[in-house]
């Protein structure tokens, strides 16, 4: 194989050079390339799947381990946004990748399972996210996750195996059965490298793998007590569904562990029935507001300046933000639209607005001057640091 300019001549044939082989390549931002295009599908596992993306411009990927990105997506003519933890590493950054668990129902993860292949263009957004080892530094930490919620905790996992950090990590994973364990045989290999990275996995049944060495049943404070006895000095970061954290929660205060070092991420949005039904009486409140005598109140109109995109926008005192910059064609990142997760948070450099969240937002941030737009009202005119 000799080399020539930029290409080479494998064989008699002349392949292009790949874009990265060439200099330190540009950042990518959504901002600047919103699209970017499947390299690659693997298969994790019989109802998991990997999804790799590169970037079309050859620009590298950026970020913290743990973070996720939004996917826009046109289902059945229909605009859905969706939040996806980023499985690699970010010392890969030539792709990102996430991985999708096929939920029965679920409308995007079972289009992404059945449609996204290799050669498909996709609208990303991000990354963005808090739930980050890189902000919380310390010497020995406490993963533990359920089902799907592995993908941030393997970020991590891969991050610090690639850096050649031998961190102490106590890896605990918890799954129906041992053929439902993402990632096994490469968590297999982190722990064969390095010499103080453990795991360990719980698996509710045996399935079909009768001969299953590991443990079987739930993650319980006593067998938290035996796979990391020392729990109780480390940075503990949890993922997985609401029910499991809920219990992690539980046993972690029953143990009396310090709050200040638990951190946690999820994705589901699901409402209770009950509060869905007071946001829809809420709601038709708002758009049918009268003034006292009984007349109907008129609905004010503010101006809605993005400062970064160079975006003036229009939004009434009944309307989100976030609605309003969706039908004016400012394209920003959102999920649940509910304020529960925390995807539309940005700054409010001036202006008053009226917010109903639902935890998708600290008190810290909201003193800070950060709001979340899919739950805030105007009350005045506002400029937006986006």
């Amino acid at each position: 194989m000799k080399r020539d300019g930029e290409t080479f001549e494998p064989a008699g044939s002349r392949l292009t050079r790949p874009g990265f082989w060439s200099a330190l390549p540009e950042r990518w931002t959504s901002d600047v390339e919103e699209t970017l295009v499947c390299c690659q599908v693997r298969q994790e596992t019989h109802d998991v799947k990997s999804f790799f993306f590169t970037s079309p411009e050859s620009r590298a990927f950026a970020f913290e381990p743990g973070q996720f990105v939004t996917l826009e997506l046109e289902i059945d003519g229909e605009t859905v946004n969706r939040c996806y933890t980023i499985s690699s590493a970010p010392t890969r950054p030539h792709t990102i990748s996430i991985t999708v668990k096929r939920v029965p129902g679920g409308k995007v993860s079972n289009w992404l399972h059945d449609h996204l292949q290799a050669g498909t263009a996709m609208r990303v957004l991000g990354p963005a996210g808090e739930f980050t080892c890189a902000r919380h530094p310390a010497g020995k930490y406490l993963f533990l996750s359920a089902g799907s919620g592995i993908t941030p905790l393997m970020s991590m996992s891969r991050a610090h195996h690639e850096l050649n950090e031998d961190r102490d990590i106590v890896f605990v994973h918890s799954a129906r059965t041992p053929d439902d364990i993402v990632f096994a045989r490469e968590l297999d290999l982190i722990a064969a490298n390095q010499v103080n990275f453990r795991t360990s996995f719980v698996c509710e049944r045996v399935g079909a793998r009768t001969n299953w060495p590991g443990i079987t049943g739930f993650l319980t404070l006593p067998l938290l007590k035996l796979t990391a006895p020392d729990f109780m000095e480390r940075e503990i970061f949890t993922c997985g569904p609401a029910p499991y954290m809920k219990a992690v929660r539980d046993l972690l205060d029953e143990a009396g562990f310090d709050r200040s070092r638990y951190h946690e991420e999820r994705f589901s949005f699901d409402t209770p029935a009950e509060s869905a039904a007071q946001a829809l009486s809420e709601a038709a409140h708002d758009t049918a507001r009268t003034a006292p005598d009984g007349t109907p109140q008129t609905v004010a109109r503010f101006a809605v300046t993005f400062a970064k995109s160079r975006r003036d926008i229009e939004c009434g005192s009944d309307q989100p933000v976030l609605d309003a910059a969706r039908q004016a064609g400012v394209r920003l990142p959102a999920s649940c639209t509910q304020g529960m997760c925390g995807t539309c948070k940005v700054k409010l450099v001036s202006g008053q607005v009226d917010m109903k969240h639902n935890g998708g937002i600290r008190q810290r941030e909201i003193d800070q001057g950060m709001v979340l737009l899919c739950c805030s009202k105007p009350l005045s005119d506002l400029i937006i640091d986006k």
